[in-house]
C-alpha cells in the first residue's frame, strides 16, 4: 500500500493518525497531572533543618521529599499538630526572591512546569507545625514548662532534644525552645506556627509584628504533609499529635 493510500485509509477508518495520537495523549497527561497537584497534593523537598527531628533537611545534603495532600482539609480545618505546607506573608517573604525566568519562553515552560508539579510553586513555600489556631493566645514565658496555648502547657515531646543551639537562660530557655515571646493573640482564621527545631527555626514568634501577629492565614496552606517518601530509609508518615491538653481529652 502506498503512503497516499495509507493516509487516505486512516481518514477513511477514523483512525487519529499516530502523531496525533502521541500529542493528545502528551496533553492529557498533563491534564490530569495539573488536576492531581492543583487539588489533590503534590511533592516538595525539605530544603532545611527548622523541621528536625521530623523532617531532615540542609544545605548540601539530600533533603526529605514530602507529600502535603489537600483532601484532608476539604471536609475539615487544620488543627494544632498538624504539619502543613503554607506559602508566607510579606514579613515571612523578606529576602526571598522568586525562582522564575525573565526570558517569556522559559518562563511559560517553568509556569506549566509548575502547574503538573515538576517546578517548585513561584511563592516563598515553608512547612511547620501549627502551635495554636485563631482565637487563642500563646505565649512562653520564664518558668513556663513550654509553649503554652490558653495558659495550658502544649506537648513538645516531637521536637529536638537536646536543643541545637543553646539558650541564653536571661532572654530565653530550653522549655520554650529560645526566647521568651508572647503572649500573642492569634487572629480569627490564621494559625501561629513554629518549626520542631526550635532553636533553629525562624518561624512566627519571629513575625510577631507584622499584620497576623506572625500568623500564617488559612489561605495561604497549601496542604497537609502526610509523608516522606525519599529517601526509601526515611519512608513513613508523618505524625499529627494533638499537642494540646483540649485535644487530647
Amino acid at each position: 500500500m502506498t503512503h497516499e493510500h495509507g493516509e487516505a485509509a486512516t481518514e477513511k477508518t477514523g483512525v487519529m493518525p499516530a502523531w496525533l495520537e502521541t500529542i493528545v495523549v502528551f496533553l492529557a497527561t498533563l491534564v490530569v497531572l495539573g488536576l492531581v497537584s492543583t487539588f489533590v497534593g503534590r511533592m516538595y523537598v525539605i530544603p532545611s533543618a527548622s523541621m528536625e527531628p521530623t523532617l531532615h533537611g540542609c544545605a548540601g545534603c539530600t533533603g526529605d521529599r514530602i507529600v502535603a495532600e489537600k483532601i484532608s482539609y476539604y471536609a475539615s480545618d487544620p488543627e494544632p499538630g498538624d504539619v502543613i505546607v503554607f506559602a508566607g506573608t510579606d514579613s515571612w517573604n523578606a529576602g526571598w526572591s522568586a525562582n522564575r525566568s525573565d526570558n517569556p519562553v522559559i518562563y511559560g515552560l517553568q509556569e506549566v512546569g509548575e502547574f503538573v508539579g515538576f517546578v517548585a510553586p513561584d511563592e516563598n513555600i515553608l512547612v511547620k507545625r501549627i502551635i495554636a489556631e485563631g482565637g487563642q493566645t500563646v505565649s512562653c514565658q520564664a518558668g513556663d514548662p513550654a509553649v503554652m496555648v490558653d495558659g495550658q502547657p502544649t506537648d513538645h515531646s516531637y521536637t529536638l532534644q537536646p536543643a541545637e543551639y543553646p539558650v541564653d537562660p536571661a532572654v530565653g530557655s530550653e522549655a520554650c525552645g529560645g526566647m521568651y515571646f508572647g503572649p500573642v493573640e492569634v487572629p480569627e482564621g490564621t494559625y501561629f506556627m513554629m518549626g520542631d527545631n526550635r532553636t533553629n527555626s525562624l518561624d512566627s514568634r519571629y513575625h510577631t509584628n507584622d499584620p497576623y501577629n506572625g500568623a500564617i492565614p488559612e489561605e495561604n496552606v497549601r496542604g497537609k504533609v502526610q509523608w516522606i517518601v525519599f529517601p526509601f530509609s526515611r519512608i513513613g508518615a508523618v505524625a499529627d499529635p494533638a499537642i494540646q491538653p483540649q485535644q487530647a481529652a
